[in-house]
């Protein structure tokens, strides 16, 4: 796996040899960060904006949005299984000051030092359930900014209910993966 654009596009990303962690396909994270980029159905910014990354694993998403000029990314994971490989991915880059990683189970108490993201980015295992309480809880703690984009990565069969707050602006389909691009009413 590696960086794919950027100041850093090239250089490799480290990933867990088990099979617990589904690091986001090169393939699909390009697709994503052009839809990002080229959207007109929504109107962000990679360059200088906030970033969180929930459910991190190994740090593919955030390193992109960094390595593309986002000015600030906190990574959220607590599987025991892949935190050093991404504290490794992120030391590789010497990036200091421009992230923050938190070692926190995100439905006890997504509980953050800062707030008013730009994007937030939510890559739960698929067999995750209660992503429309997630989504209701970022909501209700504002933490996504007015016109801000929260991006959702889900098995393209998946027949959740997200959540009453979350319009969908757009949703592509990769393989086994949907993307949703939305915000927060």
């Amino acid at each position: 796996m590696r960086i794919i654009s950027g100041y850093f596009k090239g250089k490799k990303i480290l990933t867990p040899k088990d099979i617990k962690t589904r690091p986001l396909k090169d393939m699909t994270k390009e697709s994503m960060f052009n839809v990002i980029k080229h959207s007109n159905k929504f109107n962000i910014q990679i360059k200088n904006s906030t970033v969180l990354d929930l459910f991190s694993g190994v740090g593919s998403f955030g390193i992109e949005c960094l390595s593309n000029e986002a000015k600030y990314v906190t990574f959220v994971e607590n599987y025991q299984g892949v935190l050093p490989i991404l504290e490794q991915n992120l030391e590789n880059l010497k990036l200091e000051g421009r992230f923050e990683v938190i070692n926190q189970n995100i439905f006890s108490d997504l509980s953050l030092k800062r707030n008013n993201y730009d994007i937030i980015f939510l890559d739960p295992p698929y067999k995750q359930g209660n992503i429309d309480k997630l989504i209701d809880e970022i909501f209700h703690k504002k933490l996504l900014k007015n016109k801000g984009l929260i991006i959702l990565h889900r098995n393209k069969k998946s027949k959740e209910n997200y959540s009453k707050y979350l319009k969908v602006l757009d949703e592509k389909n990769y393989g086994i993966s949907k993307i949703m691009f939305g915000t927060l009413n």
